[in-house]
């Protein structure tokens, strides 16, 4: 399995916080069957930088660490680059990196509570500059909670999505995982993957995430998410069905 979003280099975020801790990331990962992950620091956070250079730089020194303990994975340089204004600018200088090393994929996070009003012109830029943005746990996001359309508008002009396995098996709330739920069957999500930060409260999760897919939308759905993660690696054109809007949910939740 690959995990396409996961806070593995140590020291540089609120992911692991040591060397030791992330060879225990690579070790609990090997053991639910994943052999690929890619490494999604924070980037142009406000809270965490970490450039492109510096992330291909840790990425190298991490994978000789995991070579050195005999892990059978492999780490990619990437990250989750927070949304903001200069980013086709930055890519350009080497300081934002897309999924893998020559993709036209990146991944982009919002803030919490809010849409940038500069989103959808930023995202149609990338879009004319051969880039594909997958925006990060849309599921976790206040306006796309009460405003399901938005993200609707967004998928429907190419964009793509991210899911989280804890939202889907419930960990973050029954509330969260019913939207995931509702954004899986309006294929208004294309990924999942672990947003792994630590060994206990955010792990990978990612096996019985996807039992849970199996179990809930069939084996034809797993499929297409797997074989999207491994499309995604290839730098190949994801499958994408046809988005259908969601109705506004009734009640708002907290969900942090």
């Amino acid at each position: 399995m690959i995990d396409m979003h996961c806070h593995i280099l140590p020291g540089v975020d609120d992911g692991s916080k040591t060397l030791l801790e992330s060879l225990e990331l690579a070790r609990q990962a090997e053991a639910e069957g994943i052999t690929t992950i890619m490494a999604t620091p924070h980037h142009k956070h406000p809270s965490f930088e970490n450039d492109g250079f510096s992330v291909l730089r840790q990425v190298e020194q991490l994978n000789l660490a995991i070579k050195e303990a005999n892990i059978n994975i492999k780490v990619i340089p990437s990250q989750e680059i927070r949304i903001h204004g200069d980013l086709i600018e930055n890519i350009q200088l080497g300081d934002v990196l897309p999924m893998t090393p020559n993709s036209s994929y990146l991944l982009i996070e919002f803030p919490t509570n809010s849409i940038p009003r500069y989103s959808t012109k930023l995202f149609y830029d990338l879009q004319l500059k051969g880039y594909t943005p997958i925006i990060a746990h849309p599921e976790r996001n206040k306006v796309f909670v009460e405003k399901p359309e938005v993200l609707y508008e967004m998928v429907a002009s190419g964009v793509l999505t991210q899911v989280t396995t804890s939202s889907l098996t419930g960990h973050l709330g029954k509330n969260i995982k019913k939207f995931t739920e509702q954004l899986i069957e309006a294929n208004l999500t294309h990924f999942i993957a672990s947003d792994a930060h630590n060994l206990v409260e955010r792990p990978f999760r990612l096996s019985e995430a996807y039992h849970v897919l199996e179990d809930v939308f069939g084996s034809d759905t797993l499929h297409q998410y797997k074989e999207n993660t491994e499309l995604l690696i290839n730098n190949h054109l994801i499958q994408v069905l046809q988005p259908e809007p969601i109705k506004k949910r009734k009640k708002l939740f907290s969900f942090l």
